[in-house]
């Protein structure tokens, strides 16, 4: 849907006006200012239900989140659009403390619809890159005997209420707390793939992984590395899967190398 449709019909004959909002690489982002208030419009990619994204689910896990307060109100949803407060700050400035402590609060939440599971989601993705023409990459077949050894190892892990694409632009510091945006792929999950998908996608270093589980209270440095292998892998995939489907201006290629 192109923005000035998804604007007509969100605020029919009202005054808008529209700013394209950058960092996305799955929808086109806008923030709106309108009756005097400035909101964020978000209006899906093409074909992102192939990459396990639901609407309705992402609503309801954004609704959740601004219940527990680590997430910006929820304003509207029509037809697949969601629009949000506008939060003033800076994105991607979130330190490993303060994550640990919102993960162990989002972790701690009710159960939501849905379940992500990244053994499966890998193989998901390698199978529709496949139908729709998109080689492999080279070191899937490895990657694929390892998240099955790491599979078993994680078996008995509880399934809890997770965000799942934790990365830095999925953060925003107003100056006096951080806000965690971006909830299409919330789900019933492995907590440590959340703790390891923040760590492997901000780049922390030894010191940061203490400091994350510190806060978060857990010791279980082997979990955290292995599911930050599942992240990589994840996320490697995903970038495959949008060279095939992704409309947006957006190097896939660059990004799943």
């Amino acid at each position: 849907m192109r923005v000035d449709e998804a604007v007509e019909r969100l605020w029919p004959g009202q005054p808008v006006e529209v700013e394209p909002l950058g960092g996305g690489i799955t929808n086109h982002n806008f923030r709106v200012a309108v009756d005097g208030e400035l909101l964020v419009l978000r209006i899906g990619g093409k074909d992102t239900s192939l990459l396990g994204i639901d609407r309705e689910r992402e609503h309801e896990a954004a609704l959740m989140a601004a219940r527990l307060g680590i997430s910006p109100e929820v304003v509207r949803f029509t037809d697949g659009l969601l629009v949000t407060r506008f939060v003033e700050g800076e994105v991607g400035r979130a330190d490993p403390a303060t994550v640990g402590e919102l993960l162990k609060r989002l972790h701690g939440a009710p159960p939501i619809a849905g379940s992500f599971d990244s053994f499966r989601v890998v193989e998901a993705y390698a199978s529709l890159a496949t139908e729709r023409g998109r080689p492999l990459p080279a070191g899937y077949e490895r990657a694929h005997e390892l998240a099955g050894q790491i599979e078993v190892l994680r078996a008995q892990a509880p399934r809890l209420t997770c965000h799942n694409d934790l990365l830095a632009a999925n953060f925003i510091d107003d100056g006096e707390r951080v806000w965690i945006v971006d909830w299409e792929y919330a789900a019933m999950g492995d907590p440590f793939f959340d703790l390891a998908n923040f760590a492997v996608n901000n780049g922390l270093d030894e010191d940061g992984e203490g400091e994350l589980l510190e806060a978060y209270g857990s010791t279980d440095v082997r979990a955290l590395t292995l599911m930050r292998f599942m992240s990589d892998f994840r996320e490697a995939m995903w970038g495959v899967v949008q060279q095939a489907i992704s409309e947006l201006d957006f190097d896939f290629v660059a990004y799943t190398d």
